[in-house]
């Protein structure tokens, strides 16, 4: 019998929410001939005269759905609740909250994706438990719910400290490594890695991994020499990246120089400089077989000692536990 996975949705939602993990679901190969998955698009509206009545993501794309969650007697494998803009009124709404209740207190497990996890605090699923959603979102959740434990840093998160374990995953994308984590779960790292690699996607990262890109996590800088400065950063990780080099080409102080990064991009030069490090060791670790003394040095690290506390520090974890992890299939040997 396949598991059953219900997506809940709402007028508002990001269609990408749905169809990213809806699509690593149905990549699952069957068994026996019995596909691996089930996949239903849920709505807590009662349904109308129209045997699958439609309801409008924030895009425009209208997704026709499969009724509402009660409509399903007996155990639901898996149930998500998707995010998008229109979740904070979804949130405000009893019939969803009520309906999203009632299904998860018959499901598995329950996964949030993106602001989806607002939907899930909402309805209490969330309280004392880890979570984590969209990064622009984090300190929204954490402010409105102060009960759920909101991990800012988080690509997803597992919390089985309850009857139900709950998933929940950072922004739009993170929802397919979610899935695909699911997916290993259930039928094991082959054939996740099988469906990631038909999907064109990196192999999945657990929660604990950076969520977005350095130069996507920092503010949009205001100042012409602040760009500048992580253009150079980002083009010359080997080099010299100290605040009196990167002060002397924007023709600044370092005292000022140090005050008007911090102040447009929200980090220290030197934690900046450090992360955008780290992401490129890390993209050299996942895609090449390069030794971790090549690596260190191309990316301005100068030892595999640095390179190992930088991880530490930033990742909580080695390049080779990364490496291991990540490994990409069929990666070259050389930079």
């Amino acid at each position: 019998m396949p598991h059953r996975v219900v997506f809940l949705v709402f007028a508002g939602f990001n269609v990408l929410d749905l169809t990213g993990p809806h699509q690593v679901f149905s990549s699952a190969p069957a068994v026996d001939g019995v596909p691996a998955y089930e996949c239903l698009v849920a709505t807590a509206a009662a349904a109308t005269g129209s045997a699958h009545p439609l309801v409008a993501s924030s895009g425009g794309i209208a997704v026709a759905v499969d009724g509402v969650p009660e409509q399903w007697p007996g155990p639901i494998g898996t149930l998500v609740a998707v995010g998008g803009p229109g979740v904070h009124e979804a949130a405000a709404d009893e019939r969803v909250v009520a309906a999203l209740r009632a299904a998860a207190g018959r499901a598995e497990r329950v996964v949030s994706v993106c602001t989806g996890a607002f939907l899930l605090a909402r309805a209490g699923l969330l309280d004392g438990r880890r979570a984590t959603t969209h990064w622009g979102s984090c300190g929204r959740l954490a402010a409105e719910h102060p009960a759920v434990r909101v991990e800012r840093d988080a690509l997803f998160t597992r919390d089985e400290s309850g009857d139900t374990p709950v998933w929940t995953s950072a922004g739009v994308t993170a929802g397919m490594d979610l899935a695909l984590a699911l997916v290993e779960q259930d039928l094991g790292a082959e054939q996740a890695r099988a469906i990631a690699r038909r999907l064109v996607m990196f192999v999945q990262r657990p929660g604990g991994q950076s969520q977005f890109s350095v130069q996507l996590a920092a503010q949009q800088p205001a100042r012409d020499a602040v760009r500048a400065a992580q253009a150079w950063i980002a083009e010359h990780p080997e080099g010299d990246l100290s605040v009196a080099a990167l002060a002397a080409r924007a023709g600044l102080s370092e005292r000022q120089f140090f005050r008007v990064f911090a102040d447009d991009v929200g980090r220290s030069p030197a934690a900046y400089v450090e992360a955008s490090r780290v992401e490129l060791a890390r993209t050299l670790l996942e895609s090449t077989d390069a030794c971790l003394d090549v690596i260190a040095a191309r990316c301005g690290f100068g030892t595999p000692g640095t390179l190992h506390r930088a991880f530490r520090r930033v990742l909580n974890t080695t390049p080779g536990q990364y490496r291991e992890r990540f490994t990409r299939p069929e990666r070259p040997a050389h930079l």
